[in-house]
């Protein structure tokens, strides 16, 4: 697992931020049950190198971020062939100026001797002018990887993203305890504050399409400016 600043701002503090529900389950419902089973685990040598709090962590961040890039990211953008960073190089978009996404073009060629088609080609045949493009974005981003700028804006999608994800998993726990304190462990108190939690984290999921389109928009405006400067 590899720490950097990526990590933690995109996919770690999501995936703590939507973790509140798990731990409010643990608060309410299976606090003694759970220390009994760590007093038990604490008699083990594995258990000395790694806690489980921190498997658990490591465990919801590759989920959220599963569940992210899989279902949310893929479904509406189909892998990267309808992404910004796509779209916005074709010749049928108008997004960018013709003069800027002529210099981005031709940038293209002489860098990594890739063709974009032309108008033409592209109306022919667009699922390969989308193609074509995808793999010249993944090369401007191997030749952007070092720019500060570029990262920040790459954490902001990566972290809207990841918290879409994970906000998944916390209305489906949140449901989850609903019905724990209302029928198994009657807590009034546990019980409302997981109807909060529910209709919070239900927003990031009815918003998603708004907000990865959005923030993809403004990753992908930012990775063609840095790449002109470079």
């Amino acid at each position: 697992m590899k720490i950097n600043t990526y990590y933690i701002n995109a996919r770690l503090f999501p995936t703590i931020l939507t973790s509140i529900p798990i731990l409010s389950l643990y608060y309410f419902g299976f606090s003694e049950e759970l220390i009994e089973f760590m007093t038990f685990l604490e008699g083990y040598k594995w258990a000395s190198d790694i806690t489980l709090s921190i498997a658990t962590i490591y465990f919801l961040v590759q989920i959220n971020r599963l569940i992210s890039k899989e279902l949310f990211q893929n479904l509406l953008f189909k892998e990267e062939l309808n992404m910004p960073t796509t779209n916005f190089l074709l010749n049928s978009d108008s997004t960018l100026a013709k003069s800027m996404k002529l210099q981005i073009v031709q940038k293209i060629a002489t860098d990594f001797n890739i063709q974009l088609l032309d108008s033409n080609s592209e109306n022919n045949n667009e699922e390969e002018a989308r193609k074509t493009i995808s793999s010249a974005v993944a090369q401007i981003r191997n030749a952007t990887r070092n720019n500060s700028m570029l990262l920040q804006h790459n954490i902001e999608y990566g972290f809207v993203r990841n918290l879409i994800g994970g906000s998944v998993l916390a209305v489906i726990i949140s449901i989850f305890n609903i019905f724990i304190f209302q029928y198994t462990f009657s807590n009034s108190f546990a019980f409302k504050l997981n109807l909060v939690f529910l209709c919070i984290y239900i927003l990031p999921i009815i918003l998603s399409k708004l907000l990865i389109n959005k923030y993809g928009k403004y990753y992908a405006k930012i990775l063609f400016e840095q790449y002109l400067k470079k």
